[in-house]
Parts: C-alpha cells; sequence; structure tokens
C-alpha cells in the first residue's frame, strides 16, 4: 500500500487498560510527516475487539495479549479468519518466548513493546500497514534464541521442498517486503510473486507472512553443536 499526505491510516485500540487507551489516543492523534493515524475505535476484551473490528473494519488493530476473557492471541486468529486483510500488531509488556512465538504462529503482523518509543510506534504501525512485518528488537533475539534449541525435523523437511527461487522470495518475505517490493527486487511480475508464495504457503503449509518469516528464521538458525561456516 502507497501511502500520502492525504491517506489516513484507520487504527482499533485493544487492551484492558482504559488508561492505556487513553494514552495512545493521545500520542497517535498527532499528524506524522507523511501520513496520518486515525483512531476509529477501543476494545477492553477479546469479545470487543472481535466484534468492534468487524463493525469497524480498520486497517491495523493494535493489540495486547493479556485481555480479561482470553488472550490476544485468540482475538487475533478469529479477526484474521473473518477479516484476512486486517493488519494486527501486538503491543504488550509482556515477553516471553512461547508467548512470541504464540503470537507468530496466531498470524499477528508484528510484535512490539510497551517500551518503544512514539517514534517506533508511528512507524511501526505505518511499516505493518504498508504490508510489513514488524518485530521489536529485543522480540527478534528471543525468537532466535527459541529457535535454536532445532526446528522439528518436519519443518526441516517442508523447507527443503522449496526450490531455490521460492528461498529467495521466503526470504525476502522475512525481511519484511512487500510483494512489490519483491517484485521489483527480483525482476518479476506481481502476479508471479502472488502465485511463488501462494507455492509455498502451500508446501510449508502455513497461511501468514508471519510463519513464514519464522520457519526461515529457524532454517537460517545452526542447530547446537553446528560449526559456523
Amino acid at each position: 500500500m502507497t501511502l500520502t499526505a492525504t491517506d489516513a491510516i484507520t487504527l482499533l485500540l485493544v487492551d484492558d487498560s482504559e488508561l492505556v487507551r487513553t494514552g495512545l489516543k493521545t500520542l497517535l492523534g498527532v499528524r506524522g510527516q507523511t501520513t496520518q493515524l486515525r483512531v476509529v475505535g477501543e476494545a477492553h476484551s477479546v469479545a470487543s475487539a472481535i466484534a468492534e473490528t468487524l463493525r469497524l473494519k480498520p486497517q491495523v488493530v493494535l493489540l495486547d495479549i493479556r485481555l480479561p476473557d482470553g488472550t490476544g492471541f485468540e482475538a487475533c486468529r478469529q479477526i484474521l479468519a473473518k477479516l484476512p486483510e486486517t493488519r494486527v500488531l501486538i503491543l504488550t509488556s509482556v515477553i516471553d518466548d512461547n508467548l512470541v512465538y504464540e503470537a507468530m504462529s496466531s498470524g499477528a503482523h508484528g510484535y512490539l513493546l510497551k517500551e518503544i518509543n512514539a517514534q517506533g510506534l508511528w512507524q511501526a504501525i505505518i511499516d505493518v500497514a504498508a504490508g510489513k512485518f514488524i518485530l521489536d528488537p529485543a522480540v527478534t533475539t528471543r525468537v532466535l534464541n527459541l529457535v535454536r534449541h532445532g526446528a522439528p525435523q518436519s519443518e526441516q523437511d517442508k523447507l527443503a521442498q522449496l526450490s531455490a527461487q521460492e528461498r529467495r522470495v521466503l526470504a525476502l518475505v522475512a525481511e519484511g517486503k512487500t510483494n512489490k517490493e519483491i517484485a521489483e527486487q527480483m525482476n518479476l511480475s506481481d502476479k508471479t510473486v502472488k502465485n511463488y508464495l501462494s507455492n509455498i504457503f502451500e508446501k510449508l503449509q502455513i497461511s501468514r507472512r508471519s510463519q513464514a518469516a519464522v520457519l526461515y528464521a529457524e532454517s537460517r538458525t545452526p542447530a547446537k553443536g553446528a560449526k559456523q561456516p
């Protein structure tokens, strides 16, 4: 998605704390240099997050993990099942290996810690809305530490099915590139890139770019005891 100075990215805030939601509205209500974020609604639970997303159809859902009636992961899965074009960005104070991995498995398009500064949050929302995949630097380290224990052999077998060209596409997806950026870098048409992605997703038995990025990170991480080249 190409953004211009007149575009507004619509945003739904999901957090069980009214104070946090108010603070985010204040922070994100200021016009940026190239684009504007418009908060169109708020939710405080899994149920209200799903209902408000269906009602308002925001481009981006900024979602906390800990909610009174379940987890943000449950909300993420249900939102993406009903509205697959919605972009979901996790914003939480929790950093845990299993939670990070579950967020990626649920289809979230990014994972940020609430320690992030205003400019970083603003840019992350813009990037996620544009189709990119975002990880907080601290989260990236956790994901890589998690996969260093070795990916299941079944996953390695799936990756072995990919052609050299499909692996190149997968590598660019893991870098957060959009389909258009991949097409330009590889000198391919957008349709060809979509076809490659469709084949990759089918072979890996996944449905989200975030899952593809995690699997690629696993494939690039040496197993314990392996010698570095």
